[in-house]
């Protein structure tokens, strides 16, 4: 995961958001060590357990810190917030590390031959390299258990579609701007679908009902389209063996 000697050396900016809100925002690029050094942040944070916060909400590049300004002032949470960011926890240690089987075939893959076109590679070769790394879990949003994930190689950098999707089926495997995303339910979306999991990162029935949290890594695994249906069978029946490791770094 990391330490503290790899983080980036830029100074985050507080930016008030209305009454209740602070925003700590680490620049504007999407960078692993940028978004790690906001997950930190948010541990130290959530540790110091300073009255009046009430919720934190880490994204990309900022933390957002909602607060009761009746009991904290704004002021009064930058002067508690200031002396945290230079010493945030080190987030290495456990980590959980997910194989996530998807089909990149047929149905499951609409967007492949003109991802496969704009990128100049074969469908083959986009699949290649979709699932050549592991990727981290920078942060989650949009729909329940929606994980943003990244960064894929350069050659990713795509814009969004010129046209939304009115509905993305769930369990959608998408791309854009070198990040991958999963779409957990269906809704409007507006990247590109190259392929679809049997396994469902949202389940309000279970347990845990999100699959992943900020700072897991998954690695994807194609499948064929009969493999697909047969773990998909055997997801809904409660019998399939999802593959996640615990590690230690």
């Amino acid at each position: 995961m990391g330490t503290n000697n790899d983080q980036p050396s830029i100074e985050p900016r507080f930016l008030p958001a209305g009454d209740t809100a602070l925003v700590v925002e680490y620049g504007e690029t999407v960078d692993p060590l940028i978004n790690r050094r906001v997950r930190q942040l948010a541990a130290a944070v959530d540790a110091n357990r300073l009255a009046g916060i009430i919720d934190l909400v880490p994204t990309m590049r900022s933390l957002m810190i909602h607060y009761d300004p009746l009991v904290l002032s704004q002021a009064a949470l930058i002067d508690a917030v200031t002396p945290l960011i230079a010493a945030t926890p080190d987030l290495s240690g456990i980590a959980r590390r997910w194989r996530i089987p998807v089909c990149y075939e047929g149905d499951c893959a609409p967007d492949m031959a003109v991802v496969a076109e704009a990128l100049s590679m074969t469908p083959q070769a986009v699949i290649d390299r979709h699932t050549a790394a592991d990727l981290e879990v920078f942060m989650m949003g949009f729909l329940p258990g929606f994980p943003y994930l990244g960064l894929l190689p350069e050659i990713f950098d795509l814009p969004r579609r010129p046209e939304p999707r009115v509905k993305v089926p769930p369990r959608s495997i998408s791309v854009a701007a070198r990040q991958t995303t999963i779409y957990t339910i269906e809704s409007p979306g507006g990247w590109h679908l190259i392929g679809r999991t049997p396994i469902d990162f949202y389940d309000p029935d279970r347990a845990e009902p999100i699959l992943v949290t900020a700072g897991d890594s998954v690695r994807f695994e194609a499948v064929s389209t009969t493999a697909y249906q047969a773990i998909r069978q055997a997801v809904v029946a409660g019998t399939h063996d999802l593959q996640c490791e615990i590690i230690n770094e």
